[in-house]
C-alpha cells in the first residue's frame, strides 16, 4: 500500500478492482464504509461477478475475468478525451514533460514494442528509453506538447481504447463503463481525491505487473498519488505477506529490496555498478545511491566480525543467482519454476514452512509429479498436508503415471510447528504497519517454534561442517548466530537486529569529529548506517522500528493529533514511520497542500512538516528535488525505461488461454513477454473444446488450506461449489446441486452447482462468452475433504514474466453434468 487501511476513509471514490475487499479483507473494509457513511464516498466494484463487495458499491460493473488493463486503459483514455487530468500535479512529479527515445515506437498492428524479433521473440529494450542530451541528462519539454513527450505518447497510445472498444474487450455494456469512468475519473481535481483497492484479482494474471503499472499511470493523471485518501492500495493476502516480501521471500531480492548479487558480479564493484544508478535529472536525491551502506550493514547483520573489509564483508560468500542458458540472462528460481527444475530432477531437497504446494498450485499434479523425484522433503506445519503427504495413494494416483505409494523414494519428515496464536514476534500488514504481537498459549504436544526448528537444523549442520568440511563452508561457519538462546532465539532479539545497531563509533559524516553513535546504540535513521562496517543491520527499510525508545512494533498510543487518521504512534509504519508514500506530491510547487482539508504534509518557510516526509526534509520547494526520492528521474514513471519484459507502457494483451483473438491485434494476442514451460504437465487448451472462461477467489469463511481443519470454519463452508450463470445453467440443464465436473487441459475437477444471477454471459468480440468461478479452498485432507474439490488441479503454468504470479485466473474450462 502507498497509503494504508485507516487513510481510506479520506476518500472521495474508492475502487475495489482486482478484489473483494468485503470478502477478504472484512475488517479493513470497515474504513470504505466509514468513507462511505462520513464523507458521503462513491464506491466502484468492477469484477467478473457481483460479490460481496459489489453489494453495498456505488456503482459495479461485470467484465471479463483477465480484461483489466482494458479497462484501465479507457479509463486513461477518458481522461485525456474529457480533459480530467491534474495536469499541475502530471507536470511536476511525472515523467510526463520527458522526450522519448527517437527510435522508440509502438506497432499498431503488430501489438509490440520496437525492438521485437519474431524469430528469437525477445526484446531488445535499447529504445525504450529517453532522449539523453549531451549533459548526460534525459531531455524534457516543461509544456508537455513535444510530440514525443511521454504525455503526448501516452495520449496517443491509450486513443485506441476507446469505451466501444473496453466494451468489445471487456464484455460491458459502453453504457456501465461510461458510469464507472465517471465516477473514478471526478477526483482530478486538486480538492477530490481517489483510491484504489486491488488484491489477487490483479496479480493473478500473465500480465499481472503492467495492470498495476496502467492503476497506477491512471492515479498520477488524476493527482491521487501521496495524497490523503488516495494512493494504489495492494489488499495482501494475509497478515504478513507484506513482512515476507519485505524481508526477502522473493527469490530475486535480498531483504529490503535489495537486488541480489548475479554470478558474473564477482566482487563488489560489479555489483554496485549494476546496484547504484546515476541520476537522470539534475539535482534529484536519487536515495537508492545509498544501497551500498545498506548492504553492507546486512552483511555485518550475516556475518558479524567475519565480514572485513579485507573480503568484501563476506561478499563471496553470499548466494548469487547463477547464470542463465542466455547470455545476460539469470535462472529463475521463482514458484513456479522450482517446481519445474524439481520436475526436471534439477533438485534433491525442499524445506516448506506453511506453505502447501499441491494446493496452492500451480497445476497441482505437476507439483505432485515434482515432489516424487526429490530425494527428502521437509514440511513444517500446523495439521498434516496434502504436500506432506502427497505419496498417500489417492494423492499420488493424480500424476497419472501409474505411481503407488510404493513406489515413491522420497523421505518426508513433517515438524509440528507452533500456529500464530503460539508465538510472539511480529507482523507487517497490507498498510505496512509493523506490529507487535504476543504468544496466547504454548503449542501442543512437540510442536516448536518457526525459529527453534530453523535454529535446531542450522546447528546441526553447523557442527556437521566443523566435523566433516563440505562444499563453500565459509557462509554456514561463519554466520552471525549471536543469540542469548541459540537454540530459540528471541524474536525481540532479531527485531533488534533488523533495525541494527553502531558497531562502533558512527561519526558524523559531514563533520569527522562528531560522535553521533556510540558502539552498541541502536541506529535511528536511514544514514546512520555505514558502508564502512562500522554499522549493522538487517533490512534497512525497518531502520527506526527499534531504536533508542525501544520495540516501537508495540507501540498501542490511538491518538490521532492531525485529524487525518495516521495514528502516528500506533506500532511503526516502514519507511521511517511514513504512513503515505511519496507524500511530496500532496502539495503543490509551493509546498502548500493541494487540498487545505487534506493536509499531508507542508513547507512552513524551514522544513516540512506533517507526516514523516518522503523528501529530504530541509530541501525548499525551489529547489525542485522531485518527490520520488527512489527513482533517478525523481519524478513517476508514466512511460517505464526498460524494466518490464513486454513494454513500457501497459498493453492488453489477452490471457494466455483465451475464448477470442485480441481483438487489438490478433497477431500478437497474448503477452508476447510471457515464455511457457514446455514440459509433459504444461498443456493449453484452446476455446473450441474448453470455451468457458474460469477464475479462482477465496471466501470469508476460509483461510487458504489451513481452516479446512477447523470444524467451524467447515461448518460454514462446508463443500466445494461452482458459481454458474443462469443462462450457462439452462444451456447444461443444470439445477442448484447438481454435481458438475470442470475440465481443463489439465485435469478435472468436481464439485456442486450454485446457479446465480452474480455471473451473466458478455457479448465479447462478437461472440457469447460465458464464466464460471470457484473457491480454493478444500483438498484431500482434513474436516473438509473434498477430494473432487482441490481448484489448482484445473489452472496453467504460466506466469507473468516480471513477476512470475502464475495465472489462476482468466483460463479455459468445459462444463459438464456429472
Amino acid at each position: 500500500m502507498t497509503n494504508g487501511w485507516t487513510d481510506i476513509q479520506n476518500a472521495d471514490v474508492i475502487l475495489a478492482m482486482g478484489g473483494n475487499p468485503a470478502e477478504n479483507h472484512p475488517v479493513g473494509f470497515r474504513f470504505v464504509m466509514e468513507a462511505k457513511r462520513n464523507r458521503g464516498a462513491k464506491l466502484v466494484s468492477v469484477d467478473p461477478r457481483f460479490n460481496r463487495t459489489s453489494a453495498v458499491a456505488d456503482s459495479f460493473t461485470q467484465i471479463r475475468a483477465g480484461t483489466d488493463i482494458a479497462f484501465l486503459a479507457g479509463l486513461i483514455n477518458y481522461c485525456f478525451t474529457h480533459n480530467r487530468i491534474q495536469e499541475e500535479y502530471v507536470r511536476l512529479f511525472t515523467n510526463a514533460t520527458f522526450i522519448v527515445h527517437p527510435q522508440y515506437e509502438f506497432k499498431d498492428d503488430a501489438g509490440v514494442f520496437s525492438g521485437w524479433d519474431e524469430a528469437t521473440r525477445k526484446y531488445d529494450k535499447s529504445t525504450w528509453n529517453y532522449d539523453i542530451g549531451p549533459d548526460g541528462f534525459a531531455k524534457v519539454d516543461p509544456a508537455m506538447q513535444d510530440p514525443r513527450c511521454v504525455f503526448q505518447m501516452m495520449k496517443h497510445f491509450y486513443a485506441r481504447y476507446t469505451p466501444e472498444m473496453v466494451s468489445n474487450i471487456c464484455g460491458c455494456s459502453v453504457e456501465s463503463f461510461n458510469r464507472a469512468a465517471d465516477i473514478i475519473t471526478s477526483t482530478y481535481p486538486p480538492d477530490r481525491v481517489g483510491t484504489i483497492m486491488y488484491a489477487l484479482g490483479w496479480t493473478h494474471h500473465s500480465f499481472s505487473v503492467q495492470l498495476i503499472h496502467a492503476a497506477a499511470m491512471l492515479q498520477l493523471l488524476l493527482g491521487n498519488i501521496g495524497c490523503a485518501g488516495g494512493g494504489l492500495n495492494a489488499l495482501r493476502g494475509h497478515s504478513n505477506i507484506q513482512g515476507g516480501t519485505d524481508c526477502g521471500m522473493a527469490y530475486h531480492n535480498l531483504p529490503g529490496y535489495i537486488a541480489i548479487p548475479k554470478q558474473d558480479q564477482p566482487d563488489l564493484k560489479s555489483f554496485y555498478a549494476t546496484l547504484l544508478p546515476k541520476p537522470l535529472r539534475p539535482g534529484v536525491m536519487n536515495f537508492t545511491q545509498n544501497y551500498d551502506r545498506f548492504f553492507v550493514s546486512q552483511m555485518k547483520a550475516y556475518y558479524g566480525l567475519n565480514a572485513t573489509n579485507d573480503n568484501e564483508f563476506g561478499y563471496s560468500w553470499h548466494p548469487r543467482l547463477p547464470n542463465g542458458a542466455a547470455p545476460g540472462t539469470y535462472e529463475n528460481w521463482s514458484w513456479a519454476y522450482i517446481f519445474d527444475h524439481m520436475s526436471n530432477g534439477m533438485m534433491e531437497g525442499l524445506f516448506s514452512f506453511g506453505m502447501n504446494p499441491v494446493n496452492n498450485g500451480p497445476h497441482s499434479r505437476k507439483a505432485i509429479g515434482a515432489l516424487k523425484k526429490l530425494k527428502y522433503l521437509v514440511v513444517a506445519e500446523n495439521f498434516e498436508t496434502e504436500t506432506a503427504s502427497f505419496w498417500k495413494p489417492e494423492i499420488i494416483a493424480l500424476d497419472e503415471e501409474g505411481t503407488s505409494t510404493a513406489d515413491v523414494r522420497t523421505e518426508v519428515f513433517l515438524l509440528p510447528a507452533s500456529n500464530f496464536a503460539e508465538k510472539d514476534g511480529s507482523f507487517v500488514n497490507s498498510a505496512r504497519w509493523f506490529a507487535w504481537k504476543y504468544k496466547a498459549l504454548d503449542p501442543p504436544g512437540d510442536a516448536k517454534t518457526d525459529q527453534e526448528i530453523i535454529a535446531r537444523i542450522f546447528l546441526k549442520v553447523r557442527d556437521l561442517y566443523a566435523k566433516e568440511g563440505g562444499k563453500s563452508p565459509e557462509p554456514i561457519r561463519s554466520l552471525n548466530w549471536w543469540y542469548t538462546n541459540p537454540f530459540q532465539p528471541s524474536l525481540d532479539e532479531v527485531a533488534r537486529e533488523i533495525n541494527g545497531w553502531a558497531l562502533g563509533e558512527v561519526k558524523d559524516e559531514k563533520d569527522p569529529k562528531t560522535v553521533v553513535l556510540k558502539a552498541g546504540d541502536q541506529l535511528g535513521k536511514f544514514l546512520d548506517a555505514r558502508a564502512d562496517g562500522t554499522t549493522l543491520s538487517g533490512n534497512w527499510l525497518y531502520i527506526g522500528s527499534y531504536a533508542a525508545a525501544g520495540n516501537l512494533a508495540q507501540r498501542r498510543v490511538n491518538a490521532d493529533p492531525s485529524g487525518m487518521k495516521r495514528f502516528e504512534n500506533w506500532g511503526y509504519n516502514w519507511p521511517a514511520n511514513r504512513r503515505i508514500m511519496y507524500n511530496r506530491c500532496s502539495a503543490d510547487a509551493k509546498g502548500q497542500p493541494w487540498d487545505p482539508k487534506r493536509p499531508v504534509i507542508r513547507w512552513n518557510g524551514e522544513k516540512w512538516v506533517g507526516d514523516v516526509p518522503d523528501y529530504k526534509p530541509d530541501s525548499p520547494p525551489e529547489a525542485g528535488m522531485g518527490a520520488f526520492i527512489m527513482l533517478p528521474e525523481g519524478v513517476a514513471r508514466l512511460f517505464v525505461p526498460g524494466q518490464f519484459a513486454e513494454g513500457p507502457f501497459s498493453e492488453f494483451y489477452e490471457p494466455t488461454e483465451s475464448p477470442v483473438a485480441n481483438v487489438l491485434h490478433p497477431r500478437t494476442s497474448a503477452n508476447p513477454g510471457v515464455k511457457p514451460f514446455k514440459g509433459k504437465w504444461d498443456l493449453l487448451g484452446k476455446p473450441d473444446e474448453f470455451p468457458i472462461v474460469a477464475t479462482t477467489y477465496r471466501l470469508t469463511e476460509h483461510f487458504h488450506y489451513w481452516t479446512k481443519n477447523n470444524a467451524y470454519s467447515v461448518q460454514l463452508q462446508p463443500e466445494f461449489f461452482v458459481e454458474i450463470s443462469e443462462e450457462l445453467a439452462r444451456e447444461k440443464d443444470l439445477q442448484s446441486g447438481d454435481m458438475v465436473r470442470i475440465t481443463s487441459a489439465r485435469g478435472s475437477i468436481q464439485g456442486k452447482a450454485m446457479i446465480t444471477k452474480r455471473i451473466k454471459p458478455m457479448q465479447v468480440a462478437g461472440k457469447t462468452v460465458h464464466q464460471i468461478g470457484f473457491p480454493i479452498h478444500w483438498g484431500f485432507l482434513g474436516r473438509g475433504k473434498q477430494t473432487g474439490g482441490m481448484a489448482n488441479i484445473v489452472t496453467p503454468t504460466i506466469v507473468d514474466p516480471n513477476s512470475f504470479a502464475p495465472e489462476y485466473k482468466g483460463f479455459l474450462v468445459k462444463l459438464e453434468k456429472v
